[in-house]
């Protein structure tokens, strides 16, 4: 996570330093990630990495026939069979599963390879059984030139994806002049309010913790 960060800053900075150039992100949102796995394609893919036969076979196996009920309290569901999908692990293993960014480093106003790259991305989606999410898909455009020019937005599927001027990119608060200070806020924000709530707890008089 924290080489994505330094990777995307890194370049992007590097190539602003150049005559006339700029930088399109955009954080891509897909729909039920893990439920849209197709097990067959899974292991298949698997296999052409290089993963031992055997082992797919107990991916596959594990996948395969899975019984899932709901539980509230003493009550339990009847069970149903899944063959799709995955099970699913923590919130932070799913939020970074269903995020892609990809980052284009543009000169002289030459987009064409990357929204190339972007209509070969929506190819790919629908070939893996993947729902690109455009409401929730965003870009951000950092244009450090002086004349700087309107950019036209993207256009996935008959949606055009919207330009924001900042995002929470995994971690970190990413604003279109790509300084620290929106994150350093953010951090502020969230410090004062763990305080606040610190002091409460002390004038409550409540006994430290062991």
């Amino acid at each position: 996570m924290d080489d994505a960060i330094s990777t995307t800053l890194h370049l992007s900075l590097t190539h602003l330093e150049n005559k006339d150039t700029y930088v399109r992100m955009l954080f891509i949102d897909f729909s039920s990630t893990f439920n849209t796995i197709i097990l067959q394609h899974l292991t298949e893919k698997l296999s052409l990495l290089g993963i031992n036969t055997s082992l797919c076979n107990w991916i596959l196996d594990f996948l395969t026939g899975r019984p899932q009920s709901v539980q509230i309290r003493n009550s339990t569901s009847s069970a149903t069979t899944l063959n799709t999908g995955a099970p699913q692990g923590s919130n932070h293993i799913i939020k970074f599963a269903d995020d892609t960014t990809m980052v284009d480093l543009i000169s002289k106003n030459d987009e064409s390879a990357y929204r190339e790259e972007v209509q070969r991305l929506t190819a790919w989606c629908k070939d893996n059984n993947l729902s690109l999410n455009v409401e929730k898909t965003k870009e951000m455009v950092v244009d450090f030139r002086r004349a700087q020019s309107d950019h036209s937005p993207l256009n996935i599927n008959g949606s055009n994806v919207k330009i924001i001027k900042s995002t929470k990119f995994l971690v970190v608060h990413l604003a279109e002049d790509l300084t620290w200070s929106l994150n350093t806020s953010s951090i502020t924000r969230k410090a004062q309010q763990h305080f606040y709530f610190l002091r409460r707890l002390r004038k409550a008089h409540l006994p430290p913790l062991s």
